[in-house]
């Protein structure tokens, strides 16, 4: 058993389980170049672009039973197994801990490999493989930096509708994600109505609240004013891990409730017994802060957060109907099944609830839940146990749909 630091266990199954996917590797493909570009919202037409991607289980003969599940903020391709390609790849975390929804993916899982092939891929601007700021500019030589262009989750959609056509998969079964992952998810209806049978959206929401935006513009600034961020050039020489921490550390807050927070550390002092007088952490919550912090910044690149985060900030999905959610939601031609947790306070239940209802007034045929839970916006990897009882009957009955 896994133990992680402030949150709840997670049991792994390791490869050889008869529940895992076993050993992975990832795939990777050139999806636009300088033929065939690929055009992004802020105007750019921009090429080359290759994604990295995973694919679990078998596509059947009609190909009509693949579900792509999307990533979040920090995630990757390799939502499910283990990675047999982790050091070849440079990602020695990989080979401690499987893909970071394994408990959901796999053989008599949620998401059941034996009758769904699974797809999962990275997205843009990212730093797991998929074209990014840490890729090569090859008019430069030299790493993109910040001038890699501003994308947003509409183009990661559409660089996906490509993987997709290039997979040879007219129609997807599903669409899945939680958090920034159900933001595509949503976007996938409105964007390819006619591709998509359903749709899981958990601790998501139409558009990002005033409160996050504002976390989110702190947790930039934060990496902006590291002295080694250096406009985002930083590539060969010391990197801002200590702006990138800080933003790990932020959004960590935003992450949890805080009933999990006094459950897991209350005001406890790390020596056990009181103040030491200092201002290194003292309090078992800044421990856990810091150590997510400094385990993130061995993992990913600053810029890389700049770009999806900023991201996240631009998605509302109002704009497909002029800033109007119910114009918007009409466009949509899938089922959803929409959850949100009780104690998530970044996408709070009124925002999912305001969606359902959206989809609702369009006659959309909509599930809406609001699961009972104090792990707070990580409910969403954590609540694997009501999770299981929710999506394969919803799977199943969107078979015939």
């Amino acid at each position: 058993m896994n133990v992680l630091v402030g949150r709840k266990p997670r049991e792994f199954d390791p490869p050889h389980s008869p529940r895992s996917v076993g050993w992975t590797r990832p795939l990777r493909v050139r999806l636009a170049d300088e033929s065939n570009p690929l055009p992004l919202d802020c105007g750019r037409f921009f090429a080359p672009v290759d994604v990295e991607y995973e694919v679990y289980g078998t596509l059947n003969e009609e190909r009509d039973n693949a579900i792509l599940i999307l990533h979040a903020l920090s995630g990757d391709a390799h939502v499910a197994g283990w990675d047999a390609a982790a050091d070849e790849y440079g990602r020695p975390w990989r080979k401690t801990q499987p893909g970071w929804w394994d408990s959901m993916v796999g053989p008599g899982k949620a998401f059941d490999t034996r009758k769904y092939c699974v797809i999962c891929s990275n997205v843009l601007g990212s730093c797991y493989g998929t074209t990014g700021p840490s890729s090569t500019d090859p008019a430069t030589g030299r790493p993109y930096g910040l001038r890699f262009p501003v994308v947003t989750v509409h183009d990661w959609v559409r660089l996906q509708e490509r993987l997709i056509t290039h997979l040879g998969i007219e129609r997807l079964l599903g669409v899945a994600g939680g958090s920034l992952g159900g933001q595509q998810a949503l976007e996938w209806t409105l964007a390819h109505p006619g591709r998509v049978r359903c749709a899981i959206i958990l601790a998501s929401a139409a558009r990002l609240s005033d409160q996050g935006l504002a976390f989110n513009a702190v947790a930039r600034h934060a990496i902006t004013t590291d002295p080694n961020f250096r406009g985002g050039d930083y590539y060969g020489g010391p990197t801002p891990d200590r702006g990138l921490a800080v933003a790990r550390m932020l959004g960590h807050i935003t992450y949890l409730s805080e009933e999990s927070m006094r459950q897991k550390f209350g005001r406890r002092f790390r020596n056990g017994s009181g103040p030491g007088f200092q201002f290194g952490p003292e309090f078992e919550v800044e421990g856990y802060l810091e150590h997510q912090g400094n385990a993130f910044v061995q993992r990913f690149d600053a810029n890389s957060y700049l770009y999806i985060s900023r991201a996240m900030d631009y998605y509302d999905v109002s704009v497909w109907g002029d800033g109007d959610l119910d114009r918007a939601c009409a466009r949509a031609e899938s089922r959803f099944l929409l959850i949100s947790f009780s104690s998530d306070w970044l996408y709070p239940p009124r925002q999912m609830r305001e969606l359902a209802m959206a989809l609702c007034r369009n006659r959309k045929p909509v599930t809406y839940i609001e699961l009972p839970s104090t792990y707070g916006h990580d409910a969403f990897l954590l609540e694997v146990d009501k999770l299981q009882e929710l999506i394969p009957a919803f799977l199943e009955g969107s078979l015939g749909a």
